[in-house]
Parts: C-alpha cells; sequence; structure tokens
C-alpha cells in the first residue's frame, strides 16, 4: 500500500529538490510527524521543510497568540460585568458565555459582517414579538431571552477590541486578522513556496487564505480524495468538487493526487455487537491476530469509550500511542477535589459555617477516598476506621473539627497539619484553592507514575485558577468556584505521550486525516455517532445560518462522510462495528455511510456477535454443620435461644446461622433519619416506665388520666437516648417523633376508654419481665434453654393476658392458628413469638390453668382493633382465644421439632426457595 503522503510527495520530488524554502501546511499536528519521516525515507541528503498544521499557519499570518479557553473566559466576564447593570454570577455566565464564544469563533472563521447577522437576529426576535392588536403577551422568560439576543453585538465589538490590544484571540478571531495580515505576510515570505496537503472541507477564511497563497503562482495544493468519490455525486467529495468549480486556481490548474485505491479487492467485515463493551472487547480479539502493529489502528467513532477501550487491549500489544486525551472527570483524583468542595458546601447549606461542623458522609467520603487511604495507610495505626465506626456508634449526623483533630492525636505531622488545614474555616477563596494545591503536594510524595501526571495536571488547574481569582476575584463564593469546577472538569482531558510511529495507533476520526494505515478497526459507526445528530449547541437559528452561509449539520455529515471513506480507501483489512441495541447508549441502527459502503461493494461479510453467556443456576445458600457449629449451638443452649431467633430460623436457617453462630452484628451507622426499631424502642421503654410503678396494682381511670400527662416527656427522654446526637425538631425525624408520641398517647386513651365508669377490673401484673424455661427434646442429649422478655402481663376482668407491642401493622388474621402443623410458614411467626412467651409464662410461673389465659398483641397501627388474641377456631367458627394446657402441649411439639432441626448434625442450614427479600 502507498499511502497518501507518501504518492504526494514522490509528486513534488517531481518539481522540488531543495526544501530551504518550502513550507509544508497539515491539517493535523499527527499528519506533520507522519510526513516528515516519509519525507526522511524519500531523500538522502538536505532540509527538511518547515511542516505547519493549519493552526500555526494562521497564528503566524495572525501575529496573535492563541487564548486559553479559561483565560478568555475571564476576559469575556470582564467585558460583560462592564456593559451590564445587573450582570450574571460568574457561574451562570459561564454556562452560556462558552455557547456565545463558539458562535463568536464560527461568525469570524466565516469571515461574516457581525453587525449584520445580530442585528438580523434581534430582528427576529422583534418580529415574534409584533402582533397586529398588540395583544401579545410576553413572559419573563422570554423578555429575558430577547433581550439577551438583542445584547449579543454589544458583547462582540469590545471583547474583539481588547484581545487584538492584548496581541491573543481564539481561533476564529485569529483567521480574521490572517484574513486581514495575508497580503503583507505573502510579501514578506514571496521567496517561498507553500504546499497544502490533505485538506478537505475549509471555512470561508480558510479558503481565502489558501487562494490568496495559491494565486502567487508558486504554491500547490494537494487533495486526499479517491475518484469512486470525486467524479459521482457522493457526499464524500462534495466539498471538493465545490472548490474546483469556484476557485479562480482550478481554471489553469488541474486536481492533484486523486488516487484509485477504493475499487482494489479489500478484506472488509461489518460486525454487529450487542452493547459497546461487546464491541470493544472483541476488537481487543481481533488485535491478537496482528503481530505487528506497524500499519494498524483501532479508531473510536465515540471518544467517550476510551477508558473502556484501555482495559480491553490485548496483552500482545507491546507499543501503544494515543492520540485522544484522557478525560478528567474520569480520574479517579477528581473525585478526591469534588469531596472536599462537597465538605464546604454542604456546610454552608446546612448553616454549619459558625460552628465548623461537617455532614457525616462528606467526611467519610473525604477519609475513605483511595487517594487518602495511601496517606493515612502509611501509619499502622490509621485512624479512619476507628473513627468511621465511631461516628456510627455515637450517631454523630455533624463532626467538627476539634472531634477530628482529637481522633488523629496518634498520626503524623503531616496528617494533623492535613486534617486541620482541610477542616479549617476558609477565610476566602483563595485560601481554599490554597489548600487544594497543599493536599496536592503532599499527595505527590506517596503516589507513582500515573498517579502523579493526574495531580500534576490538577496542580496546572488549580494554579491557575488561583491566578486568575487573584486578579479578578470573579468567584464570590464557594459554590460558584464549585460549579465552575464541574463545567470545566467536564470538558479538560490529560494527554498521553507516546512514540507517534510505533506499535498500535488508537485515535479519534478526525485525527485519521491525511494517515493511511493497512488494517483498520473502526468501532461506533451508529448513526447518531457517526455522523452526529443534527442538534445544535448554538444560539443562532438555523435557519439564520443557512441565510447567511454558515456550517449547519448537513456539513458536518459530509465530513464525516469524507473521513469515513477516505479512511477506507487504501486499507486492506477493515473491521466495521456497530451497537446493535437500542438503548440509552445508541440507537442500535448502523450508520448511512456504513449503509453506503454495502451498497458500493460487493464483497463485504457481515457478522453479529454477542459475548457467550453461560447460564449459572443460582444454588440456594447452604451451610453443613461442622464441631465448630455444634459446639456454638451448644452454647446457645445453654445460654437460650429467644422467640425471635426461633422465628428468625423459620423464616431464613442462613439468616439464623450468620447472627447466632456466627454472631455478625448489623454495622453500625449513622442514623439520620429515626429507623422503625427506634421507633419501636421507643415507644416500649416509654410504656415500661409508665406502667412499672403499677405493677401488682388494679388501675383505674385517673391513674391513666395521670399517666397522659408526663407521656410527652418520657418519649423525648427515650429518643434522646436511643437516637443519639440526632435532631428531632425539623423534617422527617419530627414527623416521626410525633408519631411516637401519638402512638403512646392514642393507647393510654383506649386504656381510659377501658376503665371509664369501673366497668372494667384491669390489673398489672408484670412489665417488661423476663422469662426461661428449659425444655428437654428427644435426639438432643442436653436441654434446651428458652428464654424470652414479655412486655406487659395483665389481668382484665379475671382473664389473664400475655402481651406483645407492636409498632407495626398487625391483624387479626396473623394471629389465627386453627392447627399447629404449618407453623413454619410466615404468616404465622407472630403467633408463634405470642405462643412461646405464654409458654415461658406458665412454665416460670407453674400457672395452674383453671384461671382463663389469653395471649396476643396491640398492633400501634391498628389500635381501634384494641388487643388481638391468639385465635386457634377454624376459619367462620366463633373465636377460641383461651390458652389450655393440652394447646400449648400441641404447640410445643411442633416447636421441639424446628430446634431438633437447629440441632441435628446432618441437617444443613438451607436459605428458604420463597424467600422474598
Amino acid at each position: 500500500m502507498q499511502s497518501f503522503i507518501s504518492e504526494t510527495l514522490d509528486s513534488i520530488l517531481k518539481t522540488t529538490t531543495s526544501f530551504e524554502d518550502v513550507i509544508f501546511i497539515l491539517p493535523s499536528q499527527r499528519a506533520k510527524v507522519f510526513l516528515k519521516q516519509t519525507l526522511k525515507d524519500k531523500i538522502s541528503v538536505g532540509f527538511l521543510p518547515e511542516t505547519l498544521n493549519i493552526e500555526q499557519f494562521v497564528q503566524q499570518v495572525s501575529e496573535l497568540d492563541k487564548a486559553d479557553s479559561i483565560q478568555l473566559l475571564f476576559h469575556f466576564y470582564t467585558i460583560y460585568k462592564r456593559l451590564e447593570k445587573d450582570p450574571d454570577s460568574f457561574d451562570v455566565f459561564s454556562s452560556w458565555a462558552f455557547t456565545v464564544l463558539q458562535d463568536f469563533n464560527e461568525i469570524d472563521q466565516n469571515l461574516l459582517n457581525t453587525a449584520e447577522i445580530f442585528m438580523y437576529l434581534r430582528d427576529i426576535q422583534r418580529l415574534k414579538k409584533w402582533s397586529v392588536t398588540g395583544s401579545f403577551t410576553e413572559t419573563e422568560l422570554m423578555k429575558d431571552h430577547y433581550s439577551f439576543l438583542e445584547k449579543l453585538n454589544n458583547f462582540y465589538p469590545p471583547l474583539y477590541a481588547f484581545l487584538i490590544a492584548n496581541k491573543i484571540g481564539y481561533q476564529g478571531l485569529m483567521y480574521r486578522e490572517a484574513c486581514n495580515n495575508i497580503d503583507r505576510y505573502l510579501e514578506k515570505n514571496k521567496h517561498k513556496k507553500f504546499f497544502f496537503i490533505g485538506f478537505n472541507a475549509l471555512n470561508k477564511a480558510e479558503e481565502f487564505l489558501f487562494q490568496k497563497v495559491l494565486d502567487t503562482g508558486n504554491s500547490d495544493i494537494y487533495w486526499d480524495l479517491d475518484a469512486a468519490f470525486f467524479n459521482s455525486n457522493h457526499q464524500a467529495g462534495t466539498f471538493i468538487r465545490k472548490y474546483t468549480k469556484e476557485w479562480k486556481y482550478y481554471q489553469k490548474n488541474t486536481l492533484k493526487t486523486l488516487s484509485n485505491s477504493f475499487s482494489q479487492p479489500k478484506k472488509i467485515e461489518v460486525i454487529g455487537a450487542s452493547k459497546n463493551t461487546t464491541q470493544l472487547k472483541y476488537a481487543g480479539e481481533i488485535l491478537e491476530n496482528f503481530t505487528d502493529f506497524k500499519n494498524t489502528a483501532l479508531i473510536l467513532a465515540d471518544e467517550t469509550l476510551l477508558p473502556i477501550t484501555l482495559n480491553s487491549l490485548p496483552k500482545n500489544i507491546n507499543a501503544i500511542n494515543i492520540t485522544m486525551g484522557y478525560p478528567l472527570k474520569d480520574i479517579p483524583t477528581t473525585s478526591l477535589f469534588f469531596s472536599i468542595f462537597q465538605l464546604f458546601v454542604s456546610q454552608e447549606k446546612l448553616q454549619k459555617t459558625l460552628v465548623n461542623e461537617f455532614y457525616h458522609k462528606d467526611v467519610t467520603r473525604f477519609l475513605k477516598h483511595q487517594s487518602m487511604h495511601q496517606l493515612f495507610s502509611k501509619n499502622t495505626h490509621s485512624f479512619v476506621a476507628s473513627f468511621v465506626e465511631e461516628i456510627g456508634v455515637e450517631n454523630y449526623i455533624f463532626i467538627s473539627k476539634k472531634q477530628l483533630e482529637s481522633a488523629v492525636t496518634k498520626e503524623s505531622a503531616e496528617v494533623k497539619e492535613l486534617i486541620s488545614s482541610i477542616f479549617n474555616a476558609y477565610s476566602s477563596i483563595n485560601d481554599f484553592l490554597e489548600r487544594i494545591l497543599k493536599v496536592i503536594d503532599l499527595l505527590k510524595e506517596e503516589v507513582t507514575g500515573l498517579e502523579k501526571e493526574y495531580l500534576f495536571r490538577f496542580y496546572t488547574v488549580f494554579t491557575q485558577l488561583k491566578t486568575l481569582q487573584k486578579t479578578y476575584e470573579y468567584f464570590t463564593d464557594l459554590k460558584t468556584l464549585s460549579l465552575f469546577f464541574k463545567q470545566l472538569i467536564a470538558s479538560e482531558t490529560l494527554s498521553f505521550q507516546g512514540e507517534p510511529l510505533r506499535g498500535l495507533q488508537l485515535m479519534g476520526m478526525l485525527e485519521t486525516r491525511v494517515l493511511d494505515f493497512e488494517n483498520i478497526i473502526l468501532t461506533s459507526t451508529n448513526e447518531g455517532v457517526l455522523p452526529a445528530g443534527s442538534q445544535q449547541n448554538s444560539f443562532i437559528p438555523f435557519d439564520v445560518k443557512l441565510a447567511f452561509g454558515l456550517p449547519t449539520y448537513r456539513e458536518k455529515d459530509a465530513i464525516f462522510s469524507y473521513h469515513f471513506f477516505r479512511l477506507i480507501q487504501r486499507a486492506k483489512n477493515i473491521f466495521i462495528l456497530y451497537n446493535t441495541e437500542h438503548d440509552a447508549f445508541g440507537s442500535g441502527e448502523k450508520s448511512r455511510f456504513v449503509t453506503q459502503l454495502e451498497m458500493m461493494r460487493s464483497d463485504i461479510v457481515h457478522k453479529n456477535i454477542a459475548p457467550k453467556v453461560i447460564p449459572s443456576k443460582t444454588a440456594l445458600k447452604e451451610v453443613s454443620k461442622n464441631e465448630a457449629t455444634l459446639a456454638r449451638l451448644k452454647e446457645l443452649a445453654i445460654k437460650g435461644i429467644s422467640p425471635s431467633a426461633l422465628t428468625n430460623y423459620l423464616h431464613n436457617p442462613i439468616s439464623f446461622y450468620k447472627q447466632k453462630i456466627l454472631k455478625i452484628k448489623e454495622y453500625d451507622e449513622v442514623e439520620e433519619t429515626v429507623a422503625f426499631n427506634t421507633l419501636g424502642t421507643v415507644v416500649h421503654e416509654a410504656l415500661d416506665e409508665l406502667y412499672t410503678p403499677f405493677v401488682g396494682k388494679f388501675l383505674s381511670q385517673a391513674i391513666v388520666t395521670e399517666m397522659q400527662k408526663g407521656a410527652k416527656d418520657l418519649v423525648t427522654k427515650h429518643f434522646k437516648l436511643q437516637f443519639k446526637n440526632g435532631d428531632l425538631t425539623t423534617g422527617k425525624n419530627r414527623l416521626i417523633f410525633e408519631v411516637a408520641n401519638r402512638f403512646v398517647a392514642n393507647f393510654l386513651s383506649k386504656e381510659v376508654d377501658l376503665l371509664k365508669g369501673d366497668k372494667n377490673q384491669l390489673k398489672i401484673i408484670a412489665t417488661e419481665e423476663n422469662l426461661a424455661a428449659e425444655i428437654k427434646i428427644e435426639g438432643i442429649d442436653f436441654p434446651i434453654k428458652l428464654h424470652g422478655q414479655v412486655d406487659r402481663v395483665d389481668e382484665l376482668n379475671g382473664v389473664l393476658r400475655i402481651i406483645d407491642y407492636k409498632t407495626g401493622m398487625v391483624a387479626a388474621t396473623n394471629l389465627r392458628v386453627p392447627e399447629f402443623e404449618n407453623l413454619r410458614d410466615e404468616k404465622h411467626l407472630k403467633a408463634i413469638q405470642v405462643l412461646l412467651y405464654a409458654y415461658l409464662f406458665t412454665k416460670n410461673k407453674n400457672y395452674d390453668f383453671s384461671k382463663p389465659l389469653e395471649a396476643g398483641i396491640y398492633s400501634f397501627k391498628n389500635l381501634n382493633s384494641g388487643f388481638l388474641g391468639i385465635d386457634f377456631a377454624q376459619a367462620r367458627k366463633a373465636p377460641d382465644t383461651r390458652i389450655t394446657a393440652e394447646k400449648l402441649d400441641a404447640f410445643m411439639v411442633e416447636i421441639k421439632k424446628y430446634i431438633l432441626e437447629i440441632y441435628t448434625p446432618t441437617l444443613d442450614f438451607i436459605e428458604p426457595a420463597d424467600l422474598r427479600y
């Protein structure tokens, strides 16, 4: 394969022997490297020509330096503030200013009269508002939008004048100035010969400059296009056909370097793959088959897939050259800086600035970040784990700087200094930026290689922000800086360094200009990616762009058509991959360019690939019992099995195994919103404290009325004990606090109603009483202790009642047990608990059953139903709530079967197949 650069140089060498006064102008920096290398291979001795990319050429002619995008934004804001009476804050300004600068850039590149286009835009807005009846209703939003578009022409001239005065400019301004200076430049360089190589779509300024240079008669232009696209009406040849018709140069000169490579035999595969990851993994598999990557390129039509691509490359690639920048937002270190911003943004939002306290989640996110971990883990006693645990145990929702400083007393001096400087109240934005630079300075000593590159890139960003803030002071508060940093990081990249002439070339579509490769793997060739959709990020409407000859998505489509077909024309092995899935990450439709290619050639192989799906049955968790398990179970038999532990086993044996055998406790997390179990504990404890003084006494209406007076204070007291350091005054917590009060108040009201007029006799026997009993089970050679704490035992009109309080919803159906054979069923678990309390009580007190006995639940979410007793009656029969010795014996026969299951060595703990959660 002879490349376009090689063909072009062969043509130039026929007429040019010395390159001392020759300037080559190419579309990209990458093309320059390849051109120089090819030229070195073709000439044995002599000067290499001066090679410039188009931006460098324009910079030379315009005599301006390119302004940095952040710097440009600050200059623009200076002018905007001077012109506006009520200017936007800097973060709001930057959200639209980038688009305005983009429009200015496009207008200048196409040499439009700015006054004309802005007046035209203004007149359109005024026409929209005009109506015959004068009844047009204009909202504030519309008024702001119209007024903004009318002001665009006020911003442009002063910005242009300011940049010219400072000898800097954005790209479009440099183009406009280059057009003004071109005659002077050519006069100065009349002894030089210019060659334009490999261009396609030119803006108006480039057309003007190129024609001016070509009119000297001493220069030439070489296009890279195949005759198949030029001689037909193909979209890829749109621009070059247009120039050959319109340029005066082509009245005397012929078109140079049209190739005929596209029609040559090629191996082309069009591969449909489900999802982007599958495409890139398959691209890796294709690359595994290559031994030499010298003439191979992997091209990403969607450059956002670079991080996945780098993780999908095979091991046989020993050298790689990447032309794209790695997005800064995807770098792990980015989240560290966001976490520092978040500490203070949340602090301001939650009004904790004066007390200098920080939200616990922001603190743990910062302390647990992998970059911080590297710093802390140097010390053998890293404080992070113990401090995070303490936050959970003590329920610290907000953490003060003092607490953090006391947590790092045993750490190194640098860690103490870091914690002190980060969590110190900041006095200004520059002070805040200074502490971030300090963090970078400290971290750079602990990291190696690639992470150092990340930190250096952030160091330059924050140093630049600090310098600009010192000069302009546009960041009035941290929120503005934070939002701007977010915008900035979304567009910034980390550049790769590599040897451009060695190994695999990994590039984006635009970087392929002028370059030719024998082996091409092109990914993400989906409609909407190649070409991109018709959406435009501009304040200039589509019809206005058409009227003034500005490029629209149609021109962009033609540009990408050219890139796609030019890439293929000289290649021999071509693999084109696209995503077949219709989802948020792509349309699932292959690019129209691929369809055109299929119509133009008959030698294309089609494939559809999908990752191998290996079906794996998710086996239910199963734990066999070994000696250690049985020893632990024996300990449990001595200590005692509670009703809740037994129902936990019946619900899920694996959960029982984790809690009782492995003794795994739940991790203490900060409870910002009162948890349901905390609410339950508060209600239980409050009622216990209210009723304990009356154990052994009969209650009266007056006693319960007196209880009502102190109930709220007791609920508050127990919330403070259970919900440590939590705020009950606002939000959800206030609502939950009121719910707890209502639960207790409603329960006491029901008691008052029960005791009205002395019609009922209610005696409190016990509250929160601990009960225990040992049972013997055939097949187990040691006794099993059962124990539990019953919430309340009372006597109502001669009937003894075992009562369990539930803050959740319980219905009468949950307590119906007509037979004991299917107690394992989830709906019976609450009944099991209550019957076990009844059994323990009767065993504990040697109950003789001559007095009626009932057991049941008070459900605070179902208080209107009153006391819900265990009902032994069959469906649609009269309730049977009396507990007898026979019934308890029959119940315990079933319970013993379940306990025997737990203690049988050959029966494993098995997760239930129908477990819902």
